[in-house]
Protein backbone atom coordinates (compact mmCIF):
# COMPACT_ATOMS: atom_id res chain seq x y z
CA UNK A 1 0.00 0.00 0.00
CA UNK A 2 1.23 3.57 -0.34
CA UNK A 3 1.53 5.64 1.97
CA UNK A 4 0.51 9.06 1.87
CA UNK A 5 2.88 11.95 2.40
CA UNK A 6 2.28 13.93 5.57
CA UNK A 7 0.76 17.32 5.12
CA UNK A 8 0.60 19.46 7.87
CA UNK A 9 -2.19 20.65 8.55
CA UNK A 10 -3.85 23.96 7.78
CA UNK A 11 -3.84 25.17 11.10
CA UNK A 12 -0.61 24.43 12.12
CA UNK A 13 2.11 26.87 13.10
CA UNK A 14 5.11 25.63 11.44
CA UNK A 15 4.19 25.82 8.01
CA UNK A 16 3.69 30.41 7.12
CA UNK A 17 0.26 31.64 6.37
CA UNK A 18 0.07 32.22 2.91
CA UNK A 19 0.43 35.54 1.41
CA UNK A 20 3.36 36.38 3.91
CA UNK A 21 7.22 36.14 2.66
CA UNK A 22 9.66 35.36 5.14
CA UNK A 23 12.35 38.26 5.86
CA UNK A 24 15.64 36.68 4.62
CA UNK A 25 14.26 36.52 1.20
CA UNK A 26 13.20 40.04 1.02
CA UNK A 27 16.54 40.54 2.00
CA UNK A 28 18.09 38.60 -0.40
CA UNK A 29 15.67 39.62 -2.96
CA UNK A 30 16.77 43.38 -2.02
CA UNK A 31 19.94 42.35 -2.59
CA UNK A 32 19.33 40.99 -5.24
CA UNK A 33 18.38 43.44 -7.34
CA UNK A 34 20.50 46.36 -5.81
CA UNK A 35 23.71 43.75 -7.45
CA UNK A 36 21.57 43.85 -10.38
CA UNK A 37 20.81 47.40 -10.56
CA UNK A 38 24.55 47.97 -10.03
CA UNK A 39 25.60 45.63 -12.57
CA UNK A 40 22.91 47.41 -14.86
CA UNK A 41 24.86 50.76 -14.03
CA UNK A 42 28.01 49.43 -14.33
CA UNK A 43 27.80 48.11 -18.01
CA UNK A 44 26.17 50.82 -18.76
CA UNK A 45 28.84 52.74 -17.60
CA UNK A 46 31.28 50.63 -18.70
CA UNK A 47 29.62 50.56 -22.26
CA UNK A 48 29.94 54.29 -22.37
CA UNK A 49 33.56 54.50 -21.26
CA UNK A 50 33.80 52.14 -23.94
CA UNK A 51 32.38 54.12 -26.35
CA UNK A 52 34.08 56.96 -25.54
CA UNK A 53 37.39 55.04 -25.50
CA UNK A 54 36.91 53.69 -28.98
CA UNK A 55 35.88 56.94 -30.54
CA UNK A 56 39.15 58.58 -28.78
CA UNK A 57 40.68 55.37 -30.37
CA UNK A 58 39.13 56.48 -33.68
CA UNK A 59 40.28 60.01 -32.93
CA UNK A 60 44.22 59.05 -32.05
CA UNK A 61 44.13 56.85 -35.31
CA UNK A 62 43.12 59.52 -36.98
CA UNK A 63 45.44 61.71 -35.93
CA UNK A 64 48.11 59.18 -36.09
CA UNK A 65 47.13 59.22 -39.89
CA UNK A 66 47.62 62.55 -40.35
CA UNK A 67 51.21 62.97 -38.41
CA UNK A 68 51.79 59.91 -40.41
CA UNK A 69 51.17 61.61 -43.43
CA UNK A 70 52.92 65.64 -41.99
CA UNK A 71 56.03 63.03 -40.96
CA UNK A 72 55.70 61.57 -44.43
CA UNK A 73 56.17 65.58 -45.92
CA UNK A 74 58.33 66.71 -43.96
CA UNK A 75 60.44 63.42 -44.45
CA UNK A 76 60.19 64.50 -48.05
CA UNK A 77 60.74 68.21 -47.60
CA UNK A 78 63.96 66.97 -45.34
CA UNK A 79 65.19 64.60 -48.35
CA UNK A 80 64.28 67.95 -51.04
CA UNK A 81 66.67 69.95 -48.32
CA UNK A 82 69.42 67.70 -48.09
CA UNK A 83 69.17 67.16 -51.75
CA UNK A 84 69.52 71.36 -52.18
CA UNK A 85 72.19 71.61 -49.28
CA UNK A 86 74.65 69.07 -51.35
CA UNK A 87 73.71 70.69 -54.50
CA UNK A 88 74.73 74.38 -52.71
CA UNK A 89 77.68 72.97 -50.87
CA UNK A 90 78.56 71.85 -54.53
CA UNK A 91 78.20 75.07 -55.77
CA UNK A 92 79.66 76.83 -52.66
CA UNK A 93 82.59 74.30 -53.20
CA UNK A 94 83.25 75.62 -56.90
CA UNK A 95 82.47 79.29 -54.88
CA UNK A 96 85.31 78.90 -52.42
CA UNK A 97 87.53 77.90 -54.96
CA UNK A 98 86.98 81.20 -57.28
CA UNK A 99 87.34 83.40 -53.81
CA UNK A 100 90.75 81.92 -52.75
CA UNK A 101 91.74 81.76 -56.23
CA UNK A 102 90.77 86.11 -56.19
CA UNK A 103 92.02 86.57 -52.57
CA UNK A 104 95.31 84.74 -53.64
CA UNK A 105 94.94 87.40 -56.84
CA UNK A 106 94.40 90.34 -55.01
CA UNK A 107 96.78 89.87 -52.47
CA UNK A 108 99.28 89.43 -55.27
CA UNK A 109 98.03 93.03 -56.67
CA UNK A 110 97.90 94.54 -53.68
CA UNK A 111 101.45 93.37 -52.98
CA UNK A 112 102.85 94.73 -56.65
CA UNK A 113 101.19 97.81 -55.74
CA UNK A 114 102.90 97.84 -52.18
CA UNK A 115 106.20 97.46 -54.11
CA UNK A 116 105.23 100.24 -56.94
CA UNK A 117 103.40 102.93 -54.39
CA UNK A 118 107.47 102.59 -52.30
CA UNK A 119 109.23 102.70 -55.12
CA UNK A 120 107.00 105.94 -56.70
CA UNK A 121 107.46 107.25 -53.55
CA UNK A 122 111.25 106.65 -53.29
CA UNK A 123 111.39 107.98 -56.69
CA UNK A 124 108.96 111.41 -55.65
CA UNK A 125 111.63 111.66 -52.43
CA UNK A 126 114.35 111.40 -55.16
CA UNK A 127 112.73 113.78 -57.26
CA UNK A 128 111.96 116.50 -54.87
CA UNK A 129 115.53 115.96 -53.06
CA UNK A 130 117.00 116.68 -56.49
CA UNK A 131 114.87 120.03 -57.35
CA UNK A 132 115.24 121.06 -53.87
CA UNK A 133 118.93 121.06 -54.92
CA UNK A 134 118.50 122.61 -58.01
CA UNK A 135 115.94 125.08 -56.51
CA UNK A 136 118.70 125.89 -54.47
CA UNK A 137 121.32 126.16 -57.47
CA UNK A 138 118.83 128.24 -59.22
CA UNK A 139 118.16 130.53 -56.12
CA UNK A 140 122.08 130.62 -55.91
CA UNK A 141 122.61 131.33 -59.44
CA UNK A 142 119.71 134.22 -59.39
CA UNK A 143 121.16 135.61 -56.69
CA UNK A 144 124.56 136.02 -58.05
CA UNK A 145 122.82 136.86 -61.59
CA UNK A 146 120.80 139.52 -59.44
CA UNK A 147 123.92 140.62 -58.01
CA UNK A 148 125.27 140.42 -61.22
CA UNK A 149 122.08 142.51 -62.92
CA UNK A 150 122.65 145.26 -59.65
CA UNK A 151 126.68 145.21 -60.99
CA UNK A 152 125.73 145.57 -64.55
CA UNK A 153 123.38 148.40 -63.91
CA UNK A 154 125.55 150.10 -61.67
CA UNK A 155 128.32 149.83 -64.64
CA UNK A 156 125.37 151.05 -67.13
CA UNK A 157 125.20 154.29 -64.93
CA UNK A 158 128.48 154.62 -64.40
CA UNK A 159 129.19 154.40 -68.10
CA UNK A 160 125.60 156.16 -68.80
CA UNK A 161 127.34 159.39 -67.22
CA UNK A 162 130.30 158.88 -69.86
CA UNK A 163 128.05 159.20 -72.75
CA UNK A 164 126.79 162.62 -74.05
CA UNK A 165 124.10 163.55 -76.40
CA UNK A 166 125.12 166.31 -79.17
CA UNK A 167 123.60 168.13 -81.83
CA UNK A 168 124.03 166.39 -85.25
CA UNK A 169 125.20 167.84 -88.47
CA UNK A 170 121.23 168.21 -89.82
CA UNK A 171 120.58 170.10 -86.63
CA UNK A 172 118.93 167.14 -84.85
CA UNK A 173 119.71 166.44 -81.80
CA UNK A 174 121.12 163.13 -81.36
CA UNK A 175 120.93 160.28 -79.02
CA UNK A 176 123.58 159.53 -76.11
CA UNK A 177 127.30 159.20 -78.53
CA UNK A 178 129.76 156.50 -77.85
CA UNK A 179 133.50 157.72 -78.26
CA UNK A 180 134.94 154.18 -77.81
CA UNK A 181 134.08 150.36 -78.24
CA UNK A 182 133.18 150.08 -74.81
CA UNK A 183 130.46 152.92 -75.15
CA UNK A 184 129.27 150.95 -77.96
CA UNK A 185 128.74 148.02 -75.85
CA UNK A 186 127.22 150.03 -72.97
CA UNK A 187 124.56 151.40 -76.53
CA UNK A 188 124.20 147.93 -77.11
CA UNK A 189 123.06 147.21 -73.78
CA UNK A 190 121.03 149.93 -73.44
CA UNK A 191 118.95 148.71 -76.50
CA UNK A 192 117.63 152.29 -76.96
CA UNK A 193 118.29 152.09 -80.64
CA UNK A 194 120.03 149.38 -83.11
CA UNK A 195 123.93 149.44 -83.00
CA UNK A 196 125.91 148.05 -86.21
CA UNK A 197 129.75 148.88 -85.75
CA UNK A 198 131.46 150.07 -88.44
CA UNK A 199 135.29 149.45 -89.59
CA UNK A 200 135.56 150.63 -92.92
CA UNK A 201 139.15 151.29 -95.09
CA UNK A 202 139.44 153.56 -97.66
CA UNK A 203 138.24 151.63 -100.80
CA UNK A 204 136.15 152.70 -104.01
CA UNK A 205 134.03 150.04 -103.67
CA UNK A 206 131.01 149.72 -100.62
CA UNK A 207 130.70 147.61 -97.91
CA UNK A 208 127.26 146.62 -96.63
CA UNK A 209 126.34 148.21 -92.57
CA UNK A 210 122.81 146.68 -91.33
CA UNK A 211 120.46 147.91 -94.00
CA UNK A 212 122.67 150.52 -95.51
CA UNK A 213 125.96 150.84 -98.23
CA UNK A 214 129.18 153.04 -96.69
CA UNK A 215 132.30 153.96 -99.01
CA UNK A 216 135.05 155.20 -97.21
CA UNK A 217 136.90 158.18 -100.09
CA UNK A 218 139.09 160.12 -97.29
CA UNK A 219 140.51 160.19 -94.12
CA UNK A 220 142.57 163.07 -92.36
CA UNK A 221 143.85 161.65 -89.07
CA UNK A 222 145.26 164.80 -88.20
CA UNK A 223 142.30 166.62 -88.05
CA UNK A 224 140.32 163.70 -87.22
CA UNK A 225 138.30 164.07 -90.30
CA UNK A 226 137.25 161.50 -92.74
CA UNK A 227 134.76 161.77 -95.91
CA UNK A 228 132.10 158.60 -96.54
CA UNK A 229 129.27 157.84 -99.30
CA UNK A 230 126.12 156.80 -97.77
CA UNK A 231 123.51 154.87 -100.02
CA UNK A 232 120.21 154.34 -98.12
CA UNK A 233 116.85 154.10 -99.61
CA UNK A 234 117.55 154.49 -103.41
CA UNK A 235 119.49 158.15 -102.76
CA UNK A 236 122.91 158.58 -102.59
CA UNK A 237 124.40 161.04 -100.08
CA UNK A 238 127.99 162.23 -99.56
CA UNK A 239 128.90 163.25 -96.08
CA UNK A 240 132.40 165.17 -96.87
CA UNK A 241 134.76 166.25 -94.07
CA UNK A 242 133.34 164.82 -90.99
CA UNK A 243 134.60 165.33 -87.69
CA UNK A 244 135.33 162.14 -85.58
CA UNK A 245 132.19 162.35 -82.58
CA UNK A 246 130.40 164.01 -84.44
CA UNK A 247 126.88 162.49 -85.26
CA UNK A 248 125.96 162.14 -89.04
CA UNK A 249 122.34 162.33 -89.58
CA UNK A 250 120.23 161.24 -93.11
CA UNK A 251 116.59 160.22 -92.89
CA UNK A 252 115.51 157.44 -94.86
CA UNK A 253 111.37 156.78 -95.50
CA UNK A 254 109.21 155.42 -92.88
CA UNK A 255 111.25 156.83 -90.57
CA UNK A 256 110.74 159.54 -87.89
CA UNK A 257 114.20 160.18 -86.49
CA UNK A 258 117.49 159.69 -88.47
CA UNK A 259 119.58 157.47 -88.85
CA UNK A 260 123.09 158.54 -87.54
CA UNK A 261 126.73 157.64 -87.95
CA UNK A 262 129.37 158.11 -85.42
CA UNK A 263 133.36 157.84 -86.20
CA UNK A 264 135.33 157.84 -83.35
CA UNK A 265 138.50 156.73 -84.50
CA UNK A 266 140.03 158.34 -87.78
CA UNK A 267 143.37 156.33 -88.81
CA UNK A 268 145.54 156.85 -92.33
CA UNK A 269 143.21 154.73 -94.08
CA UNK A 270 140.57 153.07 -91.79
CA UNK A 271 137.43 154.68 -89.44
CA UNK A 272 136.21 153.10 -87.04
CA UNK A 273 132.82 153.86 -85.47
CA UNK A 274 129.09 152.37 -85.28
CA UNK A 275 125.65 152.88 -87.19
CA UNK A 276 122.48 153.75 -84.89
CA UNK A 277 119.00 153.43 -86.24
CA UNK A 278 115.34 154.55 -84.42
CA UNK A 279 113.50 151.06 -83.40
CA UNK A 280 110.38 152.17 -84.67
CA UNK A 281 111.82 151.72 -88.17
CA UNK A 282 108.52 151.40 -90.46
CA UNK A 283 110.41 150.33 -93.38
CA UNK A 284 114.04 149.08 -93.36
CA UNK A 285 116.50 151.35 -95.88
CA UNK A 286 117.35 149.52 -99.11
CA UNK A 287 120.91 149.85 -99.95
CA UNK A 288 122.08 148.57 -103.82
Amino acid sequence: MSTLPNFPEPNDPRVPAVGSIPRWISAVLIVFIAAFGLIGYLLYTNHGARTRLETDLAQANSKQSVLAAQIDQTNGRLAELNGQQEITAEKLGLTQADLEKARSLAQGIRHSQQESDAKLTDQIGQVKQEADTKIGEVSTDLTGAKSDITATKQDLEATKATLTSTIGDLGVQSGLIARNQEDVDQLKRQGERKIFEIHLTKSRTSSHVGPVQLTLTKTDPKRSKYTIIVVADDKTIEKKDKTAEEPVQFYVKGTSHPYEIVIFDVTKDKVNGYLSMPKDTGTVARAH
